[in-house]
């Protein structure tokens, strides 16, 4: 499995999101997922399936320190009576003794920031946290944070029709990794003629096209969700080979500003 690093940190860069996964679907899709050689596991308090998604690690066999796990903490939750006490339930949940990277689900700007990290840093402290990050942060938000607390790594929506060089920037001025979700754009990708041609030409799928245009990219790790046994196989897929300049380059000019996660309580997204 490849890798992306900051800060001196390795994490896995193709991983496992579960994502509206509960019951035996996320269950048993965390213990495939381990088997095939993921190592990196991406779940949230908002998703409903921490339970699920530990006892699949624990079914899986693998052990604990091999596997990068990420959980998120609520916004609503932000608050110095709650996030540790709320981070603390999803370690339970899990059914771990520490989580590797513990990401600001989304931006709450009723709860400063200084409150949320100093409420969090004794599980920083105590290694039950052992990283801090963000998602869905804009770049000024982002920078706003790293000059808080070494978070090491930002969240957001990227795919080929979602550009975020500005966030890039930052990425790189900052020694942090940009995780991608929605990394396939919902299965847009799959039937776009650009990428059709360029899977065709490599014996890949467009999918597998697209996680390799996000992998290749030094600051970038994905994590697509992939329901069923054959996603979760045929994902694997985008490490075997590597795009050539011209083609990246093709993928990059697909990009526009088609945002597929847009909530009320979203930020106002900066264009520059």
């Amino acid at each position: 499995m490849i890798e992306r690093s900051a800060q001196g940190v390795r994490v896995p860069a193709l991983g496992f999101g579960t994502s509206r996964m509960v019951g035996d679907e996320c269950r048993n899709g965390v213990e495939h997922a381990l088997a095939l050689g993921y190592r990196h596991i991406d779940t949230a308090q908002g998703y409903g399936n921490e339970r699920e998604v530990g006892e699949g690690l624990a079914r899986s066999g693998v052990p604990r320190d091999e596997v990068w796990l990420t959980t998120k903490l609520k916004p609503e939750w932000f608050g110095a009576a709650d996030a540790a006490v709320k981070t603390e339930a999803s370690l339970q949940a899990l059914g771990v003794d520490y989580v590797d990277l513990l990401l600001l689900h989304w931006p709450n700007e009723n709860v400063p920031l200084e409150e949320t990290f100093a409420a969090l840093k004794p599980l920083v402290d105590h290694g039950r946290v052992r990283h801090l990050g963000v998602s869905n942060f804009t770049p000024t938000m982002t920078r706003a944070a790293r000059s808080l607390a070494p978070v090491l790594v930002n969240q957001v929506e990227y795919h080929p029709y979602l550009h975020q060089r500005f966030l890039l920037d930052v990425m790189h001025d900052l020694d942090m990794l940009l995780t991608a979700y929605c990394p396939l754009a919902q299965g847009e990708v799959v039937s776009d003629p650009v990428i059709m041609e360029i899977a065709d030409a490599h014996g890949k799928t467009p999918a597998q096209v697209a996680l390799r245009w996000l992998l290749q990219q030094p600051r970038v790790t994905a994590i697509p969700k992939a329901a069923s046994a054959k996603h979760r196989e045929a994902n694997l897929g985008a490490l075997d080979f590597n795009l050539r300049e011209d083609e990246m380059v093709a993928l990059f000019d697909l990009e526009s500003e088609r945002r597929l996660v847009n909530p009320t309580f979203a930020p106002t997204w900066e264009r520059t």
